[in-house]
């Protein structure tokens, strides 16, 4: 059942503001600034083996954003502006068959229906070496509100409270090949317990994902949320502060190795034949 109350994705103008909060209470960009400089190039690496170029596809990836940043001349981009389940048909639509060395998902599957079908999906196009990076929430902290409030709080037509836990769990099923990384990652939470804060009051929007949810949320559940918060397996409390264990999580898939080609015969073989109708 859909929760009753307003989805924070439908309205964009409060969302850019609780966003923008949110990066300036926690360490999100600072701890995946700390993997693209510390752990990916060893990735990548391995994924170039010696080629000139790389075939790189960003699913969720922002143009605007990238034509700001300069020194990019040397990169060749070209955009698509649909759904990841749109540039999955366009793919079969127009028979493609060119392969991509690394594939990378931060943060957008929680915008989607289907995680499992467009992990599938975008691995069966990975060449030879090639990688998939996932980037979401991790299972713990921030992760264990959503195990918890899932129906009431969130959208269920897509998969908003998707882990890197879950990931894992599809993974193994499947007897694919991973690494898995955990970044620190924290997000001062202390305004969200005074009441009538304005900026407590956007991030806990942006926790929750629900529009003014301490001002529309049943009082029931609004004090269950707040009370999980302070537990110590969603946060610590340190010099009168309440810090969110807001950890993520980064998983990196291989192309088919040989100690998982024999698990996965029947689901590659699957992924052929549905490739081959269009």
């Amino acid at each position: 059942m859909a929760s009753p109350l307003r989805s924070l994705v439908n309205d964009d103008s409060r969302y850019q503001k609780s966003f923008q909060l949110f990066l300036e209470f926690s360490s999100e960009h600072q701890c995946m600034q700390d993997f693209i400089h510390n752990i990916l190039p060893d990735i990548l690496t391995s994924v170039a083996d010696g080629k000139s170029h790389l075939n790189v596809i960003g699913v969720g990836s922002g143009a605007v954003l990238v034509s700001q940043k300069p020194g990019l001349d040397y990169i060749k981009f070209i955009w698509n502006q649909m759904t990841a389940s749109e540039f999955e048909e366009h793919w079969k639509e127009k028979k493609m068959t060119k392969k991509a060395d690394f594939i990378h998902m931060i943060q957008m599957l929680y915008y989607v229906k289907d995680p499992e079908a467009t992990i599938n999906f975008f691995h069966s196009l990975l060449d030879k070496n090639g990688k998939l990076l996932i980037i979401l929430v991790s299972e713990i902290g921030w992760g264990k509100l959503w195990q918890k409030y899932r129906n009431q709080l969130f959208n269920t037509e897509v998969s908003q409270c998707v882990t890197t836990g879950d990931i894992k769990t599809i993974l193994d099923s499947k007897g694919l090949s991973y690494q898995s990384y955990e970044l620190p990652n924290e997000m001062d939470i202390t305004e969200c317990f005074s009441e009538g804060d304005e900026k407590g009051e956007l991030l806990l929007d942006f926790v929750t994902h629900v529009v003014n949810f301490s001002k529309t949320a049943p009082a029931e559940l609004k004090a269950g949320v707040l009370d999980l918060l302070r537990q110590p397996d969603c946060s610590v409390e340190s010099n009168g502060r309440v810090i969110l264990n807001n950890n993520l999580g980064v998983i990196v898939i291989d192309q088919l190795s040989q100690n998982s080609v024999c698990k996965c015969n029947v689901w590659n073989t699957f992924m052929r034949q549905l490739l081959n109708q269009f």
